[in-house]
């Protein structure tokens, strides 16, 4: 009886655990009292960044800034601009089986323009200086298209209206033009337009008839001079197929009617060295001496 008595004495009191009840609900009493209070925020955010700062947590970094790492060598690096070395002789290294040979150039001049470009502009040139009266006038226009050069006459001074003569100042500038092409190496291509106006002579039925007329015309007039060789010509007429403009208004339709002489030296440069050998040929020389050496600007 004595051990239960003890035991008794040393055992907590029941009413121990009501107070510890007690307690708990009181303090989560005050936490729901706490939650439906009203919180500043800019108070909260200033002491929980000071927090952050004291207790030294890092910030999160956005996916769009995502942090790299960095050199002290790129950083603080700077190369110099590099400079050629310039090496102006050719080394030769020999080896009994396969020889090498190790060529390096000082410079490297610029591209010349082709032997072709530049004997199409010493040929366009040739022509500004013998037609430079009527390209200032306006009667005549040139243009340069790759290998090609286009002359393009205007209906203005060189065919009454609906008629296929020449005037003499149209005769005197073909004269002049055919002094010059007969040194220009290249196909002559006449072309002949007209504007969509219908007409009806005993002479020209149709458009057709006086485009075709009049790039005859104008090949005659070059024949004449007896210097360009027939083969080298073509005359073709495209009536008002091809205009330059719309037909719309009088200035166009007189843009449409017009000649074309077009010197295509796509293959002037064989054609010149065939003329060249033919004529050396004619001579006598001996076949050795017959090799031609293409030059830009015949003469």
């Amino acid at each position: 009886m004595s051990d239960d008595a003890d035991e008794d004495k040393a055992s907590i009191p029941a009413w121990v655990m009501t107070f510890a009840d007690l307690m708990s609900l009181l303090m989560c009493f005050f936490v729901l009292l706490l939650s439906f209070s009203e919180i500043d925020a800019r108070r909260f955010k200033q002491i929980a960044g000071e927090l952050a700062v004291a207790f030294g947590v890092q910030r999160e970094v956005p996916a769009l800034e995502v942090p790299m790492g960095t050199s002290a060598v790129f950083k603080d690096f700077s190369p110099g601009k590099p400079e050629p070395t310039l090496v102006d002789q050719v080394r030769q290294q020999t080896t009994t089986q396969d020889p090498q040979v190790e060529t390096n150039t000082t410079q490297n001049p610029e591209p010349s323009p082709s032997a072709a470009e530049q004997q199409l502009q010493d040929s366009a040139q040739e022509l500004r200086e013998a037609l430079a009266k009527e390209l200032q006038n306006g009667q005549l226009q040139m243009e340069e298209e790759k290998r090609r050069i286009i002359l393009r006459v205007e209906e203005k001074g060189s065919f009454p209206s609906g008629s296929a003569e020449l005037t003499p100042a149209f005769e005197d500038m073909l004269d002049r033009m055919a002094g010059v092409l007969t040194e220009i190496p290249g196909e002559l291509t006449i072309e002949g337009h007209t504007d969509n106006v219908p007409i009806s002579t005993l002479r020209f039925h149709s458009n057709w008839d006086l485009s075709a007329a009049r790039a005859s015309a104008v090949a005659n007039a070059l024949l004449f001079s007896g210097d360009i060789e027939p083969g080298r010509l073509k005359v073709q007429g495209f009536a008002e197929t091809r205009p330059r403009a719309a037909n719309d208004s009088v200035e166009n339709r007189a843009l449409n009617r017009r000649v074309e002489i077009i010197i295509d030296q796509t293959n002037g440069h064989i054609a010149q060295d065939e003329r060249l050998r033919s004529l050396l040929q004619g001579e006598g020389a001996p076949d050795h001496q017959l090799e031609i050496q293409r030059n830009p600007s015949p003469r």
